[in-house]
């Protein structure tokens, strides 16, 4: 970090950063910010909102992670990342991973923006034309089980 400029004072110009489209230069100063933990979980989020806007969703999928990881933030701040970083692994077609985001997002705030309208539209183009609910595949267990230890829950 720059001598004598705090993580308060390098988040605060990385958002204005990301307001005015400069979102290489954010990320660098939103980097700078998350060192300090208190600013981890804040910091990661908008780095990976900067990679979306970017139209960098695995980046943003990873940063939205390791804002997840970070610090144990509110329940309120975890379903807003889980929902972008739900909205990123739509884009990227990894179906299995963005229902598991948007089913807890569902247990933590039911009434969440379109969660349960999402959540109904992937698992119907999923299961269409089958006779009721399919095996679920092994790696969608430890899908789970990493869900659960990012959120550090047993929901």
């Amino acid at each position: 970090m720059t001598p004598g400029v705090n993580a308060a004072e390098k988040y605060e110009r990385a958002v204005v950063l990301r307001k005015a489209g400069l979102f290489k230069q954010a990320v660098e100063e939103f980097e700078q910010a998350a060192a300090e933990s208190g600013y981890a979980l804040r910091a990661y989020a908008q780095i990976g909102l900067c990679h979306k806007l970017r139209g960098r969703h695995e980046d943003a999928v990873a940063a939205f992670r390791e804002a997840l990881k970070s610090s144990p933030g509110s329940t309120k701040e975890k379903v807003q990342i889980l929902y972008v970083l739900g909205r990123s692994l739509e884009v990227l077609g990894r179906m299995e991973e963005t229902l598991e985001a948007y089913r807890w997002i569902r247990r933590e705030d039911p009434d969440y923006r379109d969660v349960a309208q999402r959540i109904q539209h992937l698992s119907s183009k999923r299961w269409s034309g089958s006779s009721g609910r399919a095996a679920q595949p092994s790696w969608v267990t430890g899908v789970l089980r990493s869900w659960q230890s990012l959120l550090g829950t047993t929901k």
